[in-house]
């Protein structure tokens, strides 16, 4: 992302979209989306998505768990998919990531097929995600070596501490959108190791702010951003664990 690495830390690169609906939900929508993109995705799959919702109620804060539906339709390597449920397309690619030239044409086939099938009124919300793991060897680290974005603790505190998470979100196209970024820590996958999941998710926060002829627009802004953002967040020491290609 922004440079080029030749192990980039990209576990799943998601594209999401949420439609105001221009008629009641048809249930004939993923078939006929399918029907348009069956060439690239031929592997039909019945999935579930789990939205968390919180609100104030009687009793205080009060949290939800909501489960939706979702048609997945998948490439042959599986490692590509576009998901459709009421009112809502999300484009994904888990690893290894492609180039974003590579990716960008997966979610204007996915757009394309979805708004011919359901014809949708408007575009309430987008999304553009990037979730990255990355191991550190050492059972203890110093996370100022590899990231410019990380917990502080002040020096009155015990400076050895074990699970974090830490997070803020910026504001960004006069406050159209804002990019929520997030370091935690996670369980390795090789011994001696240290675990951090650095997600960036860049939305769309006005509901309506972007029609649909400038949403390819606002997506190579959000990806522009994305990168801006993950760069500054690493060090040079983390550019040289994932390999940077110098160009010549």
């Amino acid at each position: 992302m922004g440079k080029k690495y030749r192990n980039p830390p990209i576990v799943e690169a998601f594209c999401e979209f949420r439609f105001e609906p221009g008629e009641p939900w048809d249930m004939a929508v993923p078939g006929l989306v399918y029907g348009k993109i069956r060439d690239s995705f031929p592997i039909r799959r019945q999935g579930k998505a789990f939205e968390v919702s919180v609100a104030a109620g009687p009793g205080g804060v009060e949290q939800q768990v909501l489960t939706t539906d979702r048609m997945q339709f998948l490439r042959e390597d599986e490692k590509a998919l576009i998901q459709v449920g009421p009112n809502l397309l999300a484009v994904n690619h888990l690893k290894p990531y492609p180039t974003w030239q590579e990716f960008v044409p997966l979610i204007r086939q996915g757009l394309e097929a979805y708004l011919s099938a359901a014809n949708p009124r408007g575009i309430q919300r987008i999304g553009l995600r990037y979730i990255n793991r990355i191991e550190l060897p050492g059972e203890r680290v110093e996370l100022a070596d590899y990231f410019e974005f990380r917990p502080f603790v002040g020096e009155r505190l015990p400076q050895d501490y074990g699970p974090f998470i830490v997070g803020i979100q910026i504001p960004f196209e006069g406050s159209r959108d804002a990019l929520r970024l997030q370091l935690a820590s996670a369980a390795p996958e090789t011994p001696d190791a240290i675990a951090v999941m650095l997600d960036l998710d860049y939305f769309l926060v006005r509901a309506g702010g972007v029609s649909q002829d400038e949403v390819f627009e606002w997506i190579e802004i959000a990806h522009a951003h994305v990168e801006e953002v993950f760069e500054a967040c690493i060090t040079d020491r983390l550019r040289k664990m994932f390999g940077e290609v110098t160009e010549k």
